[in-house]
């Protein structure tokens, strides 16, 4: 679901997430994870599809977190499920890197 109008909300500074490594934030009622895939930043749900399970306790194996309760995989550019038992694709949110840090853009009602 593309975001048409929003907000763009500063996260932290870029240097702070080597390529590699995933965070969860926190925006408003928006549980994020943020990867860094060389050094391209996405940004999807933290909540699996499959069951309530954090994804940013799991892992990211190049451009694919895994989630720690089941095993359901997931691509982090494009949020398609790739691996049983997820079936539904995550949320993305679009994400740049600005002068100040590492940004998110938000639905504008919920920023």
């Amino acid at each position: 679901m593309p975001i048409r109008d929003g907000t763009w909300t500063r996260l932290f500074p870029a240097e702070d997430l080597a390529p590699g490594m995933m965070v969860g934030v926190e925006v408003g009622e928006h549980k994020l994870a943020i990867c860094n895939v060389r050094g391209t930043f996405h940004a999807t749900q933290n909540v699996c599809t499959h069951a309530f399970a954090i994804l940013s306790d799991g892992w990211l194996d190049d451009d694919i977190i895994e989630c720690p309760l089941h095993g359901g995989r997931f691509e982090v550019e494009t949020g398609r499920a790739v691996r049983e038992p997820a079936e539904e694709q995550l949320i993305i949110y679009p994400v740049r890197v600005a002068a100040d840090g590492v940004e998110v853009l938000l639905p504008e009602d919920e920023a």
